[in-house]
């Protein structure tokens, strides 16, 4: 597909086709937007720039936090909205807007529902371990654990509903009506041409800015040596154009990174493995930081490290909990876990100094905090073990443009455009404003509840 920077441009007299709601993005966001859209009764037409929807939620794990569901009741979670909203801020050191907050959280349990019992979903929720920095156990996901199951799922149940999603159309202009409201894109096929689409209501479902490179340089320097994780469709059109007509952009220097990818096989390692005991070393066989903080600023703290790797070690036990994620699964079979019996036997699989790292491993506490100032619960690891090399990674950006209710877009003046919408990698989430802010599930959750909210609003 040739490529078109992204530009905008007064609207037109006449477009090749109209619909009432327009989508850009196929990933969950999208797509749980044409179904609360076409709910509405509105007409619904979405665009996805691939050949098949996937998008950055194939790549996660497909886990969506949220609050007080019909699953959590029945798994007896007890949880509220303000909870997991206090959760967010001080995760984030408080430096979301609250209302965006309180938004997200309010909305997470009625739509983990409406998808469970209006399009038979059927969400679980993790509950054999805890997630950092969430008080509850509240992240729900599909029987796979997998964005994959996700992604097809969502895309099966808008086709069985009858909205159409026209693919390898990459949107790379924004018409605009004198008075600021939008009226269509145009949108490149794969052999150079370019369509028009005219709209009455425009949803920005189209990811972040992960993949263009020049914006992570700028705006995420510390992260941009490490392994793009995410979908390289991320190239930041919405923030572009945002940029271009005067939107409110925030938190552009937030991400979601992650410190345990499986290197160099590429296979993300659920961070369960540490949360149930396991620690990291680096090359040298040493700890080097308190792993309980996140996952997502543990890619900074891993590529600090010699040759930017270290060395997840947990055990059977972690393992088995492990496995309920098909990534897991994959690495396991793809050789990059390996085992042993003993400790010596494991930092030699793994070309670890043997002395350095039989004196870390005995040195982990089992009561109170330790010099790293992680407080160990649980067993301790015993035989056999189990180690896995792994790298820093950038997975997809969390600032964006400024949504209100509804998932409207604001102006910088504090106005809002009547007819435009953002979720997802597109709009500003809520993990403040760089990587430590990140709770486990936000990406998700910007995605499905923005979704849900943009879908459903009234059109102009």
């Amino acid at each position: 597909m040739t490529a078109m920077k992204p530009d905008v441009a007064p609207t037109l007299e006449i477009f090749d086709l109209t619909c009432e709601t327009l989508i850009i993005g196929a990933g969950a966001g999208g797509l749980v937007a044409a179904l609360a859209a076409q709910e509405a009764r509105q007409s619904v037409l979405v665009i996805e720039a691939d050949p098949v929807p996937q998008g950055s939620t194939a790549l996660s794990a497909g886990l969506i936090p949220a609050a007080g569901t019909i699953a959590q009741a029945e798994a007896g979670i007890e949880d509220t909205a303000s909870l997991f909203a206090a959760d967010i801020q001080a995760k984030a050191d408080h430096e979301n807007e609250q209302a965006l907050v309180d938004r997200l959280a309010a909305a997470s349990g009625p739509v983990i529902d409406w998808l469970s019992e209006t399009f038979e979903l059927p969400f679980s929720v993790v509950s054999n371990f805890n997630y950092p920095g969430h008080s509850r156990r509240r992240m729900h996901g599909l029987p796979s654990r997998s964005g994959a199951e996700l992604i097809d799922r969502l895309r099966a149940t808008c086709e069985i509903a009858g909205i159409d999603i026209i693919c390898e159309r990459r949107a790379h202009r924004l018409f605009l009506d004198d008075d600021g409201q939008v009226s269509g894109v145009a949108v490149t096929r794969p052999d150079g041409g370019v369509e028009t689409i005219g709209c009455d209501k425009l949803v920005l479902a189209c990811n972040g800015f992960g993949g263009n490179r020049d914006l992570v340089h700028q705006f995420m320097p510390e992260i941009e040596n490490g392994v793009w994780f995410g979908h390289n469709g991320n190239r930041g059109e919405a923030l572009l154009w945002g940029r271009q007509i005067g939107a409110d952009l925030q938190h552009l220097s937030a991400y979601q990174g992650h410190g345990n990818v499986a290197h160099p096989h590429g296979i993300l390692i659920t961070w369960a493995v540490i949360m149930e005991g396991g620690v990291q070393v680096n090359r040298e066989g040493r700890r080097f930081w308190n792993e309980a903080k996140g996952y997502s600023e543990a890619a900074r703290a891993v590529l600090s490290q010699p040759n930017g790797e270290a060395f997840a070690i947990f055990d059977s036990r972690i393992a088995e909990i492990a496995r309920q994620f098909e990534d897991f699964k994959q690495a396991e079979a793809s050789g990059a876990i390996k085992t042993s019996e003993t400790l010596e036997g494991l930092a030699g699989d793994l070309g670890l100094p043997v002395d350095p790292f039989l004196q870390t491993m005995s040195d982990i506490r089992t009561q109170g905090p330790d010099a790293f100032g992680r407080d160990f619960k649980g067993p301790q690891l015993e035989a056999p073990f189990l180690g896995v090399r792994v790298t820093g990674a950038l997975f997809h950006t969390q600032g964006g443009l400024r949504t209100g209710e509804m998932a409207k877009v604001y102006r910088a003046d504090g106005t809002v455009f009547p007819n435009l919408f953002a979720c997802g990698g597109a709009a500003c989430g809520v993990s403040g404003r760089g990587d430590s802010g990140y709770l486990s599930g936000n990406g998700l959750l910007s995605a499905v509840v923005l979704g849900k909210l943009a879908g459903e609003a009234a059109m102009r």
